[in-house]
């Protein structure tokens, strides 16, 4: 089981992570201020870094399978079952999966989607790791976990690399606890 991080290390991963986002001003919509992450992503070492870092504070036996949010925590979700040798089950956006699905709609900051797992995903209890990229006003998470949950999995735990504290989506899928590397 992989150590906790220590607070110098989280001090450490947040100051790496936000040197990696930029700001791309009114996408997908004007007045909307998008983080990207791609140049994190791209970044080997600081990626690999950011990985271990959740690995770590979720410890590989606290969860059998790691669902990830479409489409950029399908790259983070890939990579900490890689690492972990556990298995990885995306959500995806409506009409995206081709058998039997649970699907639930929400709100973004911006607009309304609709998320959808296979109803299959999870054995009845499977305890479920779930990561995105960004956690916003917090209706993605909310419907994955609710998704997992309908599904038939446990939501173990539920990890970002950057949360948006202003827009209070924490707030949204409390009292589940959130994971952040880096809170802006």
């Amino acid at each position: 089981m992989s150590e906790p991080t220590s607070e110098g290390t989280r001090v450490e991963i947040s100051e790496l992570v936000a040197s990696k986002v930029l700001d791309v001003p009114d996408f997908p919509k004007p007045g909307i201020v998008f983080k990207d992450l791609m140049p994190l992503f791209a970044d080997g070492p600081a990626f690999a870094a950011t990985i271990d870092a959740i690995v770590a504070e979720h410890g590989v036996d606290s969860f059998d399978v790691v669902a990830g949010i479409e489409a950029r925590g399908f790259v983070i979700a890939g990579a900490i079952a890689y690492t972990t040798g556990k298995g990885v089950v995306p959500v995806r956006k409506a009409g995206k999966l081709p058998r039997a699905t649970v699907a639930a709609s929400y709100a973004l900051e911006y607009g309304e989607a609709i998320l959808e797992v296979h109803a299959d995903a999870f054995m009845a209890g499977e305890r479920v790791l779930v990561v995105d990229d960004v956690l916003a006003t917090g209706g993605t998470a909310a419907a994955t976990m609710d998704l997992v949950e309908r599904a038939g999995g446990q939501v173990s735990g539920f990890s970002v690399l950057l949360e948006l504290a202003f827009l209070e989506g924490r707030s949204r899928i409390a009292p589940r606890p959130v994971h952040a590397l880096l809170t802006a």
